[in-house]
């Protein structure tokens, strides 16, 4: 063994211990920005200006208009562990303000040339100025300065070289700088904000009353902000508000989603998978809507001492805040596609079409054939039905009008059916139409169900599968499957009428709704009506073919169950231009 191994253990001296320690709560100058922005907020800062250069590295500085500081506490600000926020361990429980722990300002002075000028009333005013790391022990002299506080450090981690080797470029470090920045202002949207990045302008938000108004301001694109709504909800000791975009504004990612709690940014997954799960059925497959979960919570409800940063938080009941987000979008979702149907004419009527089904070639599908399957005239528009005589002399059927009001213009690439009405061509997807026609109809009544003749016997993967089929076998027989246990293996006794899949992919397709969190009913009827629509390639008679496009036509949503749009149109006027003809 040699010398270096047999070191004995020693106490670090206490400028080298804080200094290590400083590094742990201040890795980068976004850290220190996130810190010093918290404190202008819970200052009651109505204005918060940051100004950084060379990335923050070479200055962080952030101005406020708050309640600022006298003498007294700017001599005890930059002490370890001192702060106004609280004074016990009962304290932390209710602390109901960003910045707590006392750390920040000193972990500051450890790693920085720190300079604090700073005003109570607007007449006296103070400078403080210390560090890095000791080397300039703590100065206050007067100075000029109305009411408010600025904090600045200048040449980060001069003073601890290791740190500062593995900070980033300029550029990077400026753009998470830029991204703290955001998301303080996303949080706060009734403080005005401003950035400057190495002397220039950057980012201005004037104070506005709505979080809804500060989102498109800070993320979206001109005009895309009257594709945002907001959504409120409220539960036992937490009021939830969600910035929500619609399909419009749809991303491939979901890198324009926050949650925040009590104004902090935190990483929930659960919590944006609440907001994925409410807007299902209203978005395009592998899209994700842009918005924003804000929980207001009772501080001794929750635990935000969880993580040196303050990114994590413990709920003391996440179960309800969960359920809340989700039902409050579906809620929202509903209301406003009811709205949408009370404004529009009710310029279709429907036939009672009763017709004697033929007998059909596979992938032929005549109205008789697809009204059965749809229950179409039962749902969808109540009291609107006519049934029309045989016409004795029929015109062609590119020239005949329907009694729905459309003339049928023909199919396209054996997927699309083709309709003229009110000089527009509308261009429908026959599957996604009637596959959105089904799930409607397997959602508004019982699914059906039929005993098996032979079940289906099968044994889980993992206990997660089992406690799943446990705990929702109830509601699975609701939905036509009939499940039954026997010492750790199972058997499918029932599944609903016309069920086509084979066992595997049955089996496959029930332990599938484990990942449908509470929404196992949509899930469901999107896969059963996704099985039994109408697929490319199989043709609709002219009939059925009107038929559907006059349901689909009328409805609120026209979106299939995964978020794809029904149809396409373009005007008459819309077509001519294209051709040159106006």
């Amino acid at each position: 063994m040699n010398e270096e191994t047999r070191r004995k253990i020693k106490v670090l001296p206490p400028e080298e211990a804080r200094k290590i320690a400083a590094g742990e709560v201040i890795d980068r100058p976004a850290a220190l920005l996130r810190e010093f922005i918290d404190n202008a907020i819970d200052a009651g800062s109505r204005l918060i200006e940051v100004r950084i250069d060379d990335g923050g590295i070479r200055r962080t500085e952030v101005i406020d208009d708050g309640i600022g500081m006298d003498r007294e506490d700017l001599e005890m600000c930059c002490r370890t562990h001192a702060t106004s926020k609280i004074r016990s361990m009962e304290d932390l429980n209710r602390a109901g303000t960003l910045g707590f722990r006392g750390e920040a300002l000193s972990a500051a002075a450890e790693v920085s040339h720190l300079e604090i000028l700073t005003s109570a009333d607007g007449r006296e005013a103070w400078r403080l100025e210390v560090g890095p790391g000791g080397g300039l022990r703590p100065r206050i002299r007067q100075t000029r300065r109305i009411k408010g506080t600025s904090v600045r450090a200048t040449d980060i981690f001069d003073a601890i070289p290791v740190r500062k080797r593995f900070l980033k470029r300029d550029w990077s470090e400026a753009n998470q700088c830029k991204l703290t920045f955001l998301d303080k202002a996303l949080a706060f949207p009734q403080i005005g904000f401003r950035f400057s990045q190495d002397g220039k302008p950057k980012i201005c938000f004037p104070p506005v009353s709505t979080r809804k108004e500060r989102f498109s301001a800070a993320l979206l694109r001109r005009n895309e902000g009257i594709f945002l709504y907001e959504i409120g909800a409220a539960g036992d000791g937490f009021t939830i508000t969600v910035v929500l975009g619609g399909p419009e504004l749809s991303r491939n990612d979901r890198r324009q989603q926050y949650v925040f709690a009590n104004g902090r940014r935190i990483q929930d997954f659960s919590l944006m998978q609440a907001l994925e799960y409410g807007v299902q059925g209203w978005f395009p497959n592998d899209t994700h809507p842009v918005g924003a979960v804000y929980v207001d919570v009772d501080p001794a409800k929750a635990d935000f001492n969880i993580h040196p940063a303050k990114r994590e938080v413990r709920f003391a009941d996440l179960g309800a805040i969960h359920h809340a987000v989700t039902q409050s979008i579906r809620d929202f979702i509903r209301h406003r596609n009811l709205a949408v149907e009370q404004q529009r004419e009710a310029e279709v009527v429907f036939p009672n079409l009763d017709f004697e089904e033929p007998r059909i070639e596979k992938k032929y599908w005549s109205a008789g054939t697809l009204y059965r399957a749809a229950s179409l005239a039962e749902t969808a528009l109540e009291g609107t039905r006519l049934s029309p005589e045989p016409d004795d002399d029929p015109q062609p059927a590119a020239e005949q009008v329907s009694p729905y009001g459309l003339k049928y213009a023909g199919r396209l690439f054996d997927l699309f059916i083709m309709v003229e009405k009110d000089n527009r061509l509308f261009i429908i997807d026959q599957h996604a139409a009637h596959e959105r026609l089904l799930y409607d109809e397997f959602l508004s009544k019982p699914i059906p169900q039929q005993e098996l003749l032979v079940s289906i016997p099968f044994s889980t993967e993992s206990e997660e599968d089992d406690r799943f089929l446990e705990t929702r076998q109830a509601e699975l027989a609701k939905l036509g499957v009939d499940l039954e246990s026997d010492r750790g293996f199972w058997r499918i006794n029932a599944l609903p009428v016309s069920w086509r899949l084979g066992d595997r992919d049955t089996v496959k397709e029930i332990l599938n709704l484990k990942a449908s969190g509470e929404n196992i009913a949509e899930h469901w009827a999107a896969t059963l009506s996704c099985h039994r629509a109408v697929k490319e390639g199989e043709a609709l008679d002219e009939s059925a073919a009107l038929a559907l496009a006059a349901a689909v036509l009328t409805l609120p949503v026209p979106r299939c169950p995964h978020g794809r749009p029904l149809w396409f149109e373009i005007s008459k006027e819309e077509l001519f231009k294209a051709v040159k003809r106006i």
